[in-house]
């Protein structure tokens, strides 16, 4: 009789902690996406007032803003679905590393091997967002998160 009443108690101990930190980590999870996305909107803002100071905008600047935008949704479809966009990702590298290339043209006159490096970086991660995209349809995943 005594051992079902622990048992019992065990239970109710453990259901009650295990509530107790799903709370804290859904509050910490929201409070640090909130963060993450005041955080891109700052950096946007701040950049887009930077180039009206400027009168102008470079295609640098526009790609920048691409950044911001493409972080931004991914924040976005993080809080909505929980789950990490990879492909966000992928893209927010694409983007960064064809606003590099720019500046690479741009300021060198003779064609430099890192033009050739820095492109077919661009063309890997172009092959796995591919591989990616295929692989989520023919295989797609299942939802096991509880939280949604």
């Amino acid at each position: 009789m005594k051992l079902q009443s622990v048992e019992t108690s065990h239970k109710r101990v453990s259901a009650a902690a295990d509530v107790i930190g799903n709370v804290l980590v859904d509050g910490f999870y929201h409070l640090a996406l909130f963060a993450i996305g005041g955080a891109i909107v700052w950096s946007a803002v701040a950049a887009f007032f930077g180039m009206a100071g400027k009168g102008h905008a470079t295609i640098d600047d526009i790609l920048l803003l691409f950044i911001y935008l493409e972080l931004g949704a991914m924040v976005g479809i993080y809080f909505k679905t929980n789950h990490m966009p990879v492909r966000f990702l992928i893209y927010v590298a694409m983007t960064a590393l064809t606003r590099l290339l720019i500046l690479d043209v741009q300021t060198h006159d003779a064609p430099v091997t890192g033009i050739v490096w820095i492109s077919g970086a661009i063309l890997l991660l172009a092959l796995a967002t591919l591989v990616i995209r295929y692989g989520s349809a023919k295989f797609p995943s299942r939802q096991t998160d509880s939280r949604d």
